[in-house]
């Protein structure tokens, strides 16, 4: 087990920091001025005996302490990960029990980390090839305290395993029982970038929309990637 108390804090400032999400759907900013959150609660109870499409969307709010709330442009980029978890779909900090909000400081790494874990789902579901799911880059500012894992060192080499999220679930659920907003750590997938993993909505701001992408998937790998905004392709080194 990882001591959480070996690791120090840093304060972290990305603009335009970066997350790469799967667009089925065009955004129903659902947060963005509904009502106060602290007025979210009543609003749900009365929609569920009506409105089950709406719940469905709204997810589990009562995950999300009320003073971390947040509402405005953008803010359903913000609460969905966080109101919508499964343990069916863990991720490198949560067992699927808790939200994280993921971002990289640049465009290439979040490309990177999400190439990768698609192309795994390309692989085990047996996807022929061909251009596939549509991605919606978001772009939004981080500033948060967040535990330091760049430092690297033997102590915390468990949760970078490139293989294995056990040893980095426990450490985000430890983090998170004892207050932490998240931790920064070098990315797996693209060397020399940076990533976050926040334990909050709150922690970031000014959501907004960049790029629509798609993915080319040649039965393999993901090699190519597309900017549906004017039809430019580019290679995946």
């Amino acid at each position: 087990m990882i001591d959480p108390a070996k690791i120090a804090s840093t304060r972290v400032e990305w603009p335009g920091a970066r997350r790469i999400i799967r667009s089925r759907f065009p955004p129903a900013d659902l947060f963005d001025d509904i009502a106060e959150p602290e007025d979210w609660p009543l609003l749900a109870a009365a929609e569920q005996k009506t409105n089950p499409r709406l719940m469905e969307a709204l997810g589990a709010l009562d995950l999300i302490p009320p003073g971390r709330r947040v509402v405005g442009p953008g803010a359903a980029y913000l609460m969905a990960p966080f109101t919508h978890v499964s343990p069916d779909r863990p991720s490198r900090f949560s067992d699927g029990t808790h939200g994280v909000l993921y971002l990289a400081e640049h465009f290439e790494t979040a490309l990177f980390e999400t190439v990768h874990h698609h192309g795994r789902f390309m692989a085990r579901t047996g996807e022929p090839p061909g251009w596939t799911s549509r991605f919606r880059e978001l772009i939004m500012d981080l500033e948060a305290t967040l535990h330091d894992l760049r430092a690297g060192g033997p102590a915390v080499a468990p949760a970078l395993d490139p293989d294995s999220w056990s040893r980095s679930q426990a450490l985000g659920a430890a983090l998170r029982a004892a207050g932490s907003d998240g931790v920064a750590y070098p990315s797996p997938r693209h060397g020399g970038g940076d990533c976050a993993g926040l334990f909050y909505p709150d922690l970031a701001r000014n959501p907004r929309q960049g790029r629509l992408l798609d993915y080319h998937w040649t039965g393999k790998t993901v090699d190519l990637y597309r900017d549906a905004s004017d039809g430019a392709v580019f290679r995946i080194a």
